[in-house]
């Protein structure tokens, strides 16, 4: 299918039950050709408002919804997305730049999202607790927090919203949710998706425009009373001073390194670390920051990852051969390209890519990329670059190993490759992220399992997956009865 064929999808914003659109818009490009495939609004404050007013407006209804009619509805939005895969993988796919293969899992795990939050609220509880006054019988039960304002990112634009969506649902949350202006139109699509399920008018709002604008409005609003934001550690760092005050749930940026100890199956660490890198072109908070790996296996590892490289097949996402679409944005592009041309100048090599690719329609596109010889103060290894490249540092012993990821100023995902299941534990205990897979990537992770920053690090607080996010997006009541006698 041509990437300029789009399916229909509605458009606009979608406040209280209702499909509306702004006068002011914004055009939605394809990265992949530089096209302008759609155009959505370019909400004011006011529009970012009405969508909490009606969010508030259906607070109580929701929340006084018996738990497992809130589970039965997740388990019908399910369904629905599922109706919808194709249509919905086609749009992230043209609109964000990731392969369609990417994309129609991302689109299938966004669906098992929804039926994990529909299983999980039904299995939570409070507590009853003792109190020196024998006549008093306490108890805890878990409450819904509120309206809840969801801002999310364009490089998962259906599973990190359904982070948030599906959780704030069946916890009998509202939303007010504000995706990210490049990927504004799958954000139609999801919505389309969850209203057919039925979802009482107010539920979730979805609000399009400008993070700086509509995105502000939702923070400092008065009637929100709880903040759940992935993305930069600037915005993060942003939204929790506008917001303070207000629980939040902030996934952030990350850089982890993936250690590669001298025992370690090199056929696997460089697996991990090319799938961890190249992914979705390397724009994933928890890719391969950087390779830290043993000097007695590094050439052999090096070469591994160039092989690694060289099989990817960068072009139109759409195309069933292609493994590695274009970047998202040219921000980002930019970005790449100057972490990897700092990194050259002052002494890395590049053993394989390096170039943006235009001749394959547009500048975003841009090679699958090894630089060897890097060291830790070089942006490449510093800073969360955000593309498809795979630095490497070599290293004399674990100690230096450890030095060099203690330096890194994020905490979010690390891969540590050992035989010696006992020095990788070591290694886990020491280093202060949130995650470390031993003898796994940087990426792996499951929908279950709780994924976030470690503290004091630039990679945000809370934590995402299963229970852990419908405990973060409800509060604690304690009621106390006075029996008589």
């Amino acid at each position: 299918m041509s990437s300029n064929r789009m399916p229909d999808v509605e458009t606009g914003n979608h406040i209280g039950g209702r499909w509306a659109t702004t006068a002011d818009t914004m055009p939605v490009v394809n990265p992949a050709n530089g096209d302008t495939i759609a155009t959505v609004p370019r909400s004011s404050r006011e529009t970012a408002d009405a969508a909490v007013a009606a969010a508030r407006a259906a607070a109580f209804d929701w929340a006084a919804t018996p738990v497992f009619e809130r589970a039965a509805m997740c388990m019908a939005i399910a369904t629905s997305i599922d109706a919808a895969r194709g249509a919905i993988a086609h749009t992230l796919s043209c609109e964000q730049g990731k392969v369609l293969a990417e994309a129609q899992g991302e689109v299938a795990k966004a669906a098992d999202g929804f039926r994990l939050a529909a299983e999980l609220v039904k299995q939570m509880g409070g507590k009853t607790l003792p109190a020196e006054d024998p006549r008093k019988l306490v108890l805890t039960l878990r409450q819904p927090r509120g309206v809840y304002g969801v801002i999310t990112p364009w490089n998962f634009p259906v599973n990190i919203p359904v982070e948030y969506l599906a959780p704030g649902i069946a916890t009998g949350n509202t939303l007010v949710w504000v995706p990210a202006p490049s990927t504004a139109l799958v954000a139609c699509a999801l919505m389309a998706a969850i209203q057919r399920a039925g979802l009482p008018a107010g539920v979730v709002n979805l609000v399009i425009g400008e993070g700086a604008t509509v995105g502000d409005a939702v923070v400092v609003h008065p009637d929100v009373t709880a903040i759940a934001f992935t993305g930069s550690t600037a915005t993060g760092q942003r939204i929790a001073e506008r917001g303070a005050g207000k629980p939040m749930l902030l996934e952030l940026g990350g850089n982890g390194p993936l250690i590669v100890c001298e025992d370690a199956d090199l056929d696997a660490a460089a697996a991990a670390a090319a799938g961890g890198a190249f992914f979705n072109a390397g724009q994933v908070c928890a890719a391969t920051g950087c390779v830290l790996a043993h000097s007695n296996v590094v050439d052999r590892l090096c070469d591994k990852l160039v092989a690694k490289a060289a099989e990817q097949v960068l072009g139109d996402p759409l195309h069933p051969a292609t493994t590695m679409g274009p970047l998202n944005n040219a921000k980002v592009a930019a970005k790449v390209r100057a972490h990897v041309d700092e990194a050259v100048e002052q002494g890395a090599r590049v053993l394989h890519g390096g170039r943006a690719r235009p001749d394959l329609g547009s500048d975003l596109f841009f090679e699958p990329t090894v630089v060897r010889d890097v060291t830790p103060a070089m942006r490449l290894c510093a800073e969360e670059t955000f593309g498809p490249v795979v630095p490497v540092i070599a290293f004399e012993d674990e100690a230096q190993a450890l030095q060099i990821a203690l330096q890194n100023d994020y905490g979010l995902s690390v891969g540590v490759f050992t035989h010696d299941i006992g020095r990788g534990i070591a290694m886990a205990k020491a280093i202060p992220a949130g995650i470390v897979n031993i003898n796994a990537g940087t990426t792996w992770w499951e929908l279950h399992l709780p994924f976030g920053g470690g503290s004091g690090k630039k990679s945000g607080i809370g934590r995402l997956g299963g229970m852990h996010t419908l405990e973060a997006m409800t509060e604690v009541k304690m009621i106390t009865v006075t029996l008589p006698g």
